[in-house]
């Protein structure tokens, strides 16, 4: 805008290109329990690489490696590089050791792998039992606990972004408003376990897009989501049932997420991110989830450019 121009029309700066990456859960690995076959991480990788994803996060603890070398050998033998990493912790018990020694090992792991974010997802206990309502001391630790997470992470040259998850305690739309409300951390805007809550993706964007630092793309049908958030159905049935969709395919509204975003200037990663629970035989190579992701970069593609709204 010219100086003193009383001219409000919005401008765009030219076309900037969108990150994307790619997360192991889009191939069924995934850190809950009882979830599903795992695919081979060399199969992964290689079609991970084959689609055209150039990074990725870290997947389940101990899915890759878990020392920086070796870690960093692997990706860079399939032409990828780390972004972040998803840990779930306990963070509203009396003590927070047990996290803070998780926070710092997998925060050191990530920094020299490369990784930008750390993804800290609130849960009930280690082995993703139900979560349970909070008491009034109980969200207070969390919130506390979750600020010395983030001085952690930061440490190590790292962000922390919390995920809302469908089975943590933090997965409603009255959950996610409190902590909002009570917590400065920044956010991973997941489209799909947002909607699974009750929350609509675009209004998160709209309402609260200065505190998005990481984004996972995904799509969900909106009636097996609703079934989830009501109990009808645990997220491994509906995700067997089919709930996590290919991009455009679903009700989580990407196309206008993805335009909020653009508009707001977001330009850090963004994750795509069809969970997948496989059963059965193992697919053939080049067939199975690499479809969906495929077909998910194909609607990304198409979406108008990334042009970044300025005053």
């Amino acid at each position: 805008m010219r100086s003193g121009s009383n001219d409000h029309t919005a401008r765009f700066e030219p076309e900037t290109p969108r990150r994307l990456a790619g997360a192991p859960i889009s191939w069924g690995v995934c850190e809950v329990p009882g979830w599903g076959r795992t695919l081979s991480r060399d199969r992964v990788l290689t079609e991970m690489a084959s689609v055209g994803l150039r990074a990725t996060e870290l997947g389940p603890l101990g899915y890759l490696p878990l020392e920086p070398g070796p870690l960093r050998e692997l990706l860079a033998a399939h032409e990828l590089r780390l972004v972040a990493g998803f840990v779930p912790l306990v963070l509203h018990e009396r003590s927070i050791q047990g996290a803070r020694q998780t926070a710092e090992w997998v925060a050191a792991l990530l920094a020299a792998a490369g990784a930008e974010t750390f993804l800290a997802a609130a849960v009930m206990d280690e082995e993703w039992s139900a979560p349970q309502s909070l008491g009034p001391d109980q969200w207070r630790r969390l919130v506390e606990h979750l600020a010395v997470v983030g001085a952690v992470v930061a440490d190590h040259g790292l962000e922390l972004a919390l995920h809302p998850h469908q089975g943590t305690l933090i997965e409603t739309a009255g959950q996610v408003e409190r902590l909002l409300a009570s917590s400065d951390t920044a956010w991973c805007l997941d489209s799909g376990h947002l909607l699974i809550g009750g929350v609509d993706p675009a209004d998160f964007v709209r309402d609260h897009g200065d505190r998005v630092a990481h984004v996972h793309l995904k799509d969900v049908d909106a009636a097996l989501a609703a079934r989830v958030r009501s109990g009808g159905l645990s997220l491994v049935e509906a995700t067997k049932h089919g709930l996590f969709r290919p991009l455009g395919r679903g009700d989580s509204g990407i196309e206008e997420v993805v335009q909020l975003l653009d508009e707001r200037g977001y330009e850090r990663w963004l994750v795509l991110e069809q969970d997948t629970a496989i059963t059965g035989e193992e697919p053939p190579v080049g067939s199975g989830p690499m479809l969906d992701v495929k077909e998910s970069i194909a609607y990304l593609d198409n979406l108008a450019p990334n042009r970044r709204r300025v005053a």
